[in-house]
């Protein structure tokens, strides 16, 4: 079972800057997790965000392509989301997902990941 939390929400004005962290722990196989960042605003479907696989590839949805930035450091099974020049539309709960080995490159947006954490909040303010 792994458990996921994630931290460094906040509330920022437009054109600032978020760092998001997502913590897995009680993962004790062998193979590297692969990991995503997803976004929920309310009346909205949930977006994928970005994501690492396992091996350690990035993936990124259309629209923050550019302006965000994920990394995964696998000694500590941390997930990291720069996320720059933000908008009003960025504002959203993101969570944060994982899988044991996957490698679903650009189809992360769809993949079904079995773990999740508990979100932490963006607000943007323009």
């Amino acid at each position: 079972q792994v458990q996921l939390v994630e931290s460094g929400g906040g509330s920022v004005q437009a054109g600032g800057s978020l760092r998001l962290s997502c913590v897995a722990s009680g993962y004790t196989g062998g193979g590297e997790l692969c990991m995503a960042w997803f976004r929920q605003a309310p009346g909205n479907e949930r977006e994928g965000v970005a994501a690492v696989d396992s091996g350690g590839r990035t993936s990124y949805g259309d629209s923050v392509k550019g302006r965000f930035s994920v990394s995964k450091d696998d000694a500590q099974n941390t997930l990291h989301l720069q996320m720059n020049s933000l908008q009003p539309e960025d504002a959203a709960m993101y969570y944060c997902a994982a899988e044991v080995e996957c490698w679903p490159a650009d189809d992360f947006v769809t993949y079904n990941y079995n773990y999740w954490g508990q979100g932490t909040q963006v607000t943007v303010s323009s």
